[in-house]
């Protein structure tokens, strides 16, 4: 983002902004099915030191990691 003054915070559910933000992180260092095959505490751990991420560590849930599993590779698919 330009101007990250302006940038809104994101939360668990914001998985597209999630999934965009760890594709910047690691472009293509993680495949398809090197996504699939994160541990979920390594990914809350990467999630939660997205930029202007608000979310906390209790609101967490599978489900909320298994969502973002999908759309990064989405994202990842997107830019190949």
């Amino acid at each position: 983002m330009k101007d990250e003054k302006f940038a809104l915070p994101i939360h668990w559910k914001d998985y597209e902004d999630i999934a965009m933000g760890l594709y910047e992180k690691f472009g293509d260092d993680f495949d398809e099915s090197r996504i699939y095959r994160i541990r979920f505490t390594d990914l809350m751990e990467w999630v939660l030191s997205i930029p202007h991420f608000s979310g906390k560590k209790e609101e967490c849930n599978e489900g909320h990691l298994e969502q973002i599993q999908s759309a990064w590779v989405y994202e990842w698919r997107d830019n190949q």
